[in-house]
């Protein structure tokens, strides 16, 4: 799970630009390679300022070669969950479910069940775009005053691995300016969610993380 906090309304116009990031390339071996293998997680404010976008990105480290045949796994939902009151737990979720090609989106709405148990109420707010191929220019869908995206990407995190185990090893005193990309030219799958701040329903501190949920 990656958890990170963000500001909304009056306070976030004060910092536009703002990128919140959680990352994490290397998990469990039974979730890594998978859907359910979060590599990043980043919330900011949107070109238009009076949206907020969601970035989950998952199944990290996949190579060119590799990416053309990966694929959304349809046992796995990534969940965006948004907290109002500040008591870390989830208010609003955005649901992300693949079917046949199509990513399917629930939300946001409050849910019938909070922490690592999550059910899908098939009566709220539901949105879908295709999910676009590798190679493919990006299909965005604008459904219900929300822009979504589905697909592979190239990964946007930057990293010097060696470099940091230099320093970390005690013989580097920092990272070079700009230094070597440890992720260069490997891909990731990508679900982008942008939606208004008038669907949060809340001016001020929000925080927010996602999760990767399977089918029971």
């Amino acid at each position: 799970m990656k958890k990170t906090k963000i500001l909304v309304g009056a306070i976030f116009l004060a910092i536009i630009g703002l990128i919140t990031i959680a990352a994490d390339h290397i998990d469990a071996p039974a979730a890594a390679g998978t859907s359910a293998d979060i590599t990043d997680f980043y919330a900011f404010q949107g070109e238009d300022t009076d949206n907020l976008v969601f970035v989950a990105n998952v199944q990290g480290l996949l190579s060119p070669s590799a990416t053309g045949s990966a694929s959304f796994d349809e046992n796995v939902m990534v969940e965006f969950n948004i907290d109002i009151d500040n008591d870390n737990i989830e208010n609003l979720v955005i649901q992300a479910i693949p079917k046949d090609g199509k990513m399917y989106f629930f939300g946001p709405y409050p849910p019938q069940t909070t922490g690592l148990n999550s059910t899908i109420n098939e009566m709220a707010t539901k949105s879908e775009v295709d999910i676009t191929a590798y190679g493919s220019s990006a299909v965005v869908s604008n459904m219900n005053g929300m822009k979504f995206f589905a697909g592979p990407r190239d990964d946007p995190f930057f990293m010097d691995f060696a470099r940091y185990g230099e320093i970390i090893g005690g013989n580097a005193p920092g990272f070079n300016n700009p230094g070597s990309d440890t992720f260069a030219g490997s891909n990731v799958m990508s679900i982008v969610v942008e939606v208004p701040k008038s669907q949060i329903g809340r001016t001020g501190t929000i925080n927010t993380w996602v999760e990767a949920k399977a089918r029971q």
